[in-house]
């Protein structure tokens, strides 16, 4: 349940952003009608996220598996099901991402991706856990450039799970309009 109700977006920035969301989406996502309470919140986050969505120094599946176990780890259903819609947009692989939630005992993840999803959870932790060791063995694998993006990358993903958390958004059934499969259940434990 929300707990603070969604609103119509009105004026010419709502009329932008409601015409944008359906052509992208078929719909205009609860989540805006949350944010509209203060348009200045969404008339900052929407373009920082499509200039992060361009961002190519690191592989977009690492990015958005990353995502995935910030949102899982935190809680946000939106944040998995949105992630989920759009694993499936991107063609990633759509197994991997059912499983993000119980990543740690799947199967299906390389040692890389373990790498990055440890760290995203790492990242995540209230206080963060990252160690010195993560961060080296991600260089080793990815580049500085990647290491830097990835990092932003996850810390943008708190910024959304963990607001949408606060104010109780749930998902928009974004993923179930796309006939997936159910995203596994969240492994327990996992909440920063």
């Amino acid at each position: 349940m929300n707990r603070i109700a969604p609103v119509e977006l009105t004026g010419l920035y709502g009329s932008v952003v409601k015409r944008f969301s359906k052509r992208m989406l078929g719909t205009v996502p609860e989540t805006i009608g949350v944010y509209w309470h203060n348009p200045a919140i969404l008339k900052a986050l929407l373009p920082f996220s499509a200039k992060a969505q361009r961002w190519d120094a690191c592989d977009v599946s690492l990015k958005s598996f990353a995502h995935m176990a910030v949102a899982s780890q935190v809680g946000c259903e939106w944040c998995l099901d949105y992630g989920y819609f759009e694993a499936f947009n991107k063609r990633l692989d759509l197994d991997k991402a059912r499983e993000i939630p119980r990543w740690r005992e799947s199967e299906l993840f390389t040692p890389l991706e373990r790498d990055v999803l440890e760290y995203a959870e790492a990242m995540s932790q209230t206080t963060p856990t990252v160690t010195d060791e993560m961060v080296a063995n991600l260089v080793a694998q990815l580049g500085e450039p990647a290491v830097v993006e990835l990092t932003a990358f996850i810390g943008l993903a708190n910024l959304y799970t963990r607001t949408n958390n606060a104010l109780g958004v749930e998902a928009d059934g974004f993923a179930a309009s796309c006939d997936l499969k159910p995203l596994a259940p969240r492994a327990l434990g996992s909440v920063a």
